[in-house]
């Protein structure tokens, strides 16, 4: 096995094993006083991580290291929902699954680790605990601390010029690309400023209008004119003539605004399917793939010899760089591997697996265009994790003792009154054929009188390769009326009768998605898999830094995520 240098296998064993407060310990961390928390001085480096509520400013923390000035390009991956625990599920199974379809048995995260540096990220809003992706993400593209839900606004409700915006005004090229929505919290992060991440209508007015060169995600709906959704009006003909598939014309803009003809006007070449994008070579691209969120993971390795598919998130960051690269000044690019959030919302962790795997080969394209130069810095890390996920050890099975065949221990063979998860287990929780929440979505659309227990459990033990009882499925199915059932708009709020949640229900607050959550716990035990939220957590992510040594040793250590903003903002020397 070959073992990530300077460190990285004892950053991912404290991740596990400790607890935020055990990590302020390890930092020298000190409460001075209420709601100020700073970091003891360290070879002459005063307080790297300032109080939210420091008299100077209103940063989190400023860092103090001095930055070359060198790179012409950056490239920020951001593994949307990805922790630790996230990044150690698809090593374990690149390593150890039986049947393991990792080249070398090596992710290319971890190629990136060992080449470059690894370091470790806070990404704590401002004044709470917990983070959001519209925070989170506005916190890594302006380096300021931001509040929960908005993006592109400083605590005090202004604009703050994010590094797309401000690479753009260098006469850099700069790219966004997401394999969710453009409107979605991440990417509109970085070329949008709203007071809360739903404004998806005005995000989206806002990127036909940014400074943003190319476009590359799914969500057409909110680029389309609501009249669309009359099948047969003159609003839908228009749409069809411009995208040229039916399954792509929904709206859900509540204006009658068509931005697709709006972004032509401002020099955008619209694309639609994978074909035009692989042949295009303009400057300008908005491509959008799919109506909502583009495919899943597990539809992608599903489909790959297929000629009709949507582009996948490696083949959109291939194509953006070898466009944005054309720019003699360089490029700035978000890559954006959202559905791993997804994922973790739904406590799918079959889903999850595929999209940390999807996610990996965007990094290795990345990686192996960018390898060889020293003018390009990539930069590879988190907005939160999601789900608080983990394999566990339990009592589910008796082991069977064995053999030692050894001195000590050569009378009673080993055993143990615990089941630790065999490698097997991997192989199973990969070859998952539809998500949770794709199951839920094709028992939803059944009659009535199909919605039934049995259907239930026939269509998840179609598609794992954990099975359920009926026992079971009827307790998923099991649903009580909502309390506070006020608002028919609310994605979370709209529901009168809602799954039973037995066991930290405030924390499963995205109702659509509890049916999912619900069935993982049916099938937990058989997988080895603990989730504890189907929101996100505090947990520290980290941050991997690959390209010239004088800027790429400096991500090493503990940082905030305002920290990572303004590192890579001066590192362009914007």
């Amino acid at each position: 096995m070959i073992f990530p240098r300077k460190g990285v296998l004892m950053k991912i064993f404290v991740f596990s094993c400790m607890a935020i407060s055990q990590l302020f310990c390890m930092a020298g961390f000190a409460t001075e006083s209420p709601g100020i928390v700073t970091r003891k001085p360290s070879s002459g480096i005063e307080s790297d991580f300032l109080s939210v509520e420091s008299p100077n400013d209103d940063e989190i923390g400023t860092y103090g290291v001095p930055i070359p000035k060198s790179v012409k390009n950056i490239i920020l991956m951001i593994g949307d929902g990805m922790g630790p625990q996230q990044v150690g599920l698809a090593l374990i199974y690149a390593k150890h699954a039986p049947n393991s379809n990792v080249k070398n048995r090596q992710l290319n995260i971890e190629r990136v680790m060992e080449a470059g540096e690894t370091g470790v990220v806070l990404v704590g809003p401002y004044g709470k605990i917990v983070v959001d992706s519209a925070c989170s993400a506005s916190q890594y593209a302006t380096g300021k601390s931001i509040r929960p839900d908005v993006i592109g606004l400083d605590i005090h409700g202004n604009p703050i010029e994010t590094i797309l915006e401000k690479s753009k005004m260098a006469g850099k090229s700069t790219g966004i690309i997401s394999d969710t929505t453009l409107t979605n919290a991440t990417p509109a992060a970085f070329a949008s400023h709203v007071a809360h991440r739903l404004m998806e209508d005005v995000i989206a007015e806002q990127l036909v209008e940014s400074k943003a060169d190319i476009m590359l995600s799914g969500g057409v709906q909110y680029f389309l004119p609501r009249k669309v959704n009359r099948k047969g009006s003159n609003s839908y003909k228009a749409a069809l003539s411009l995208v040229k598939n039916e399954s792509l014309i929904k709206s859900k803009r509540k204006d009658q605004k068509n931005l697709l003809i709006k972004a032509r006007e401002n020099g955008y070449e619209l694309i639609f399917n994978k074909k035009s994008l692989m042949n295009s070579n303009s400057k300008k691209i908005l491509g959008l793939f799919s109506k909502a969120e583009m495919p899943d993971g597990i539809v992608c390795s599903q489909t790959r010899g297929s000629q009709d598919r949507p582009p996948t998130l490696k083949e959109m960051t291939q194509k953006a760089i070898s466009l944005l690269s054309k720019n003699k000044d360089g490029f700035f690019l978000m890559v954006e591997g959202g559905l791993i959030d997804y994922a973790g919302h739904a406590n799918d962790a079959g889903w999850m697996l595929h999209e940390m795997l999807m996610f990996d080969e965007a990094i290795g394209a990345v990686f192996d265009w960018i390898k060889e130069r020293e003018d390009t810095l990539l930069i590879i890390t988190a907005d939160h994790e999601t789900g608080s996920f983990g394999f566990s050890y339990s009592t589910d099975s008796s082991q069977e003792p064995t053999e030692s065949g050894g001195v000590i221990g050569k009378e009673d063979n080993f055993g143990s009154q615990f089941d630790f998860g065999s490698y097997e287990v991997l192989d199973k929780i990969y070859n998952q054929r539809k998500t949770l929440t794709g199951i839920s979505l094709m028992f939803n659309a059944l009659p009535h009188n199909q919605k039934t227990p049995e259907q239930l459990r026939s269509l998840i033990n179609e598609n794992l390769e954990f099975k359920i009882t009926l026992e079971q499925s009827q307790k998923i199915l099991a649903g009580e009326e909502k309390p506070f059932y006020n608002n028919k708009h609310h994605p979370s709020l709209c529901f009168q009768t809602i799954p039973i949640i037995h066991d930290f229900k405030a924390f499963y607050p995205l109702i659509f998605l509890n049916r999912q959550a619900l069935i993982a716990r049916e099938i937990a035990d058989q997988q080895k898999v603990v989730w504890g939220t189907g929101t996100h957590t505090s947990t520290p992510v980290f941050v991997i830094a690959f390209g010239p040594e004088s800027i790429q040793n400096t991500f090493d250590g503990l940082w905030h995520s305002t920290d990572i903003g303004r590192k890579m903002i001066e590192s362009m020397g914007l």
